[in-house]
């Protein structure tokens, strides 16, 4: 089995560009994805996921060029998992999508 992610949603915020020593380039967004379904009693029920995303070199460039707060896109990348230190010490752990394809969707 592969380690493989296709997710569809709006971008929850701006996107966080950062250049890097060597030219290198970094995009965070957040996409929430939805969910809809009906209880027996006919209650409809709306669920919404945030996801982190992550993107490097050319996908974080399509990013910063055309992926605003509300826009639809479409991704797909790998699921990973890491941890580090806050400023108080504190050990934080994170899990995100590292995308490698970026489909832009809405307008």
């Amino acid at each position: 089995m592969k380690n493989s992610v296709q997710l569809i949603g709006h971008v929850g915020q701006e996107p966080e560009i950062k250049n890097l020593e060597g030219g290198k380039k970094l995009a965070n967004i957040s996409i929430a994805t939805n969910e809809v379904y009906y209880k027996d009693n006919g209650d409809k029920v709306e669920q919404t996921q945030w996801h982190r995303v992550t993107a490097w070199g050319k996908t974080a460039d399509i990013i910063e060029r055309f992926v605003t707060k509300g826009k639809e896109i479409a991704i797909e990348g790998k699921l990973t998992h890491r941890s580090y230190d806050d400023k108080d010490g504190n050990k934080r752990f994170v899990t995100e999508v590292v995308a490698n394809e970026i489909l832009l969707i809405g307008k």
